[in-house]
């Protein structure tokens, strides 16, 4: 999959308090990178947390539940568009529907 833009995850996890992120962001990151998913049941084989939210958007459960990772899926173009990044509490302030 394209991944569109890994500079949202490295401004995020070089952020004071959040360098804790890092391992895990970049495991995603060549995980999905290397994957060609066709469709939810494909992602769900990579990353079985993974949540559907309408509206084209997943979201995944970064460091045992510490940080919410909010992506667009074009599964027919295999682009992914990293539309969040944050701490559970910022996550609950957003509407990931329409991030």
């Amino acid at each position: 999959m394209r991944i569109v833009s890994h500079r949202k995850l490295k401004e995020f996890y070089t952020r004071p308090g959040n360098e804790d992120a890092k391992v895990a962001l970049e495991r995603w990151y060549h995980i999905a990178v290397e994957a060609q998913w066709k469709n939810f049941g494909e992602m769900r084989m990579s990353f079985p947390s993974v949540d559907y939210v309408g509206n084209q958007r997943y979201v995944f459960n970064i460091r045992g539940n510490r940080y919410r990772l909010v992506v667009v899926v074009k599964f027919v173009m295999g682009y992914v568009f990293i539309r969040f990044v944050g701490s559970h509490s910022e996550y609950d302030m957003i509407d990931c529907s329409n991030i």
